[in-house]
């Protein structure tokens, strides 16, 4: 029964940014198998935003805030039984990504940093280790994209996004 209610809200979700270039019928498979792994509230909220978002970036390299703004408080809903740790992670894992885009502005996007914000509350309040190495990973994903797709500068949010799908997930 997740798996269809997944697919149904990722299809919903396409059909919505279908102007973005998302596909209902990608995103609807992609957010119920996401949904059948894991189905407990952090990561179906992560799926279901993180399969848009990837989508978009994929296609446009951006972030848009009808998206990005919306995830705060749904992880901050999700992590409230946490809501220190989740607070610190935001502001933590957001303010390393600012810091980065203020030092070197071609390494990511405003949108990245806007992300890095909620998904970093949502590390946080799995692990702490998870900020860090998280980082990393989602750096390695980026490259990955980046190998895949032939293009020099690759979108940083889906490997944001999935990185940290993956932590919660799990």
């Amino acid at each position: 029964m997740v798996e269809l209610c997944g697919w149904v809200a990722g299809a919903v979700g396409g059909s919505a940014f279908r102007r973005w270039g998302v596909s209902p019928l990608w995103s609807g498979a992609l957010v119920g198998l996401l949904w059948t792994v894991a189905p407990r509230p952090l990561p179906m909220a992560l799926a279901w935003f993180g399969v848009l978002l990837a989508a978009i970036d994929l296609e446009h390299r951006r972030l848009p805030d009808v998206l990005t703004l919306p995830l705060y408080p749904v992880v901050a809903v999700l992590c409230a039984h946490e809501w220190r740790k989740a607070l610190i992670g935001c502001a933590a894992f957001g303010g390393v990504h600012l810091v980065t885009r203020l030092v070197n502005p071609r390494a990511m996007g405003g949108g990245d940093v806007k992300l890095a914000g909620a998904l970093g509350a949502a590390l946080a309040v799995h692990d702490w280790f998870a900020l860090v190495w998280a980082t990393g990973l989602a750096s390695a994903v980026t490259l990955a994209i980046s190998v895949v797709t032939r293009r020099r500068e690759a979108p940083h949010g889906p490997g944001l996004l999935a990185v940290t799908w993956w932590v919660t997930a799990l």
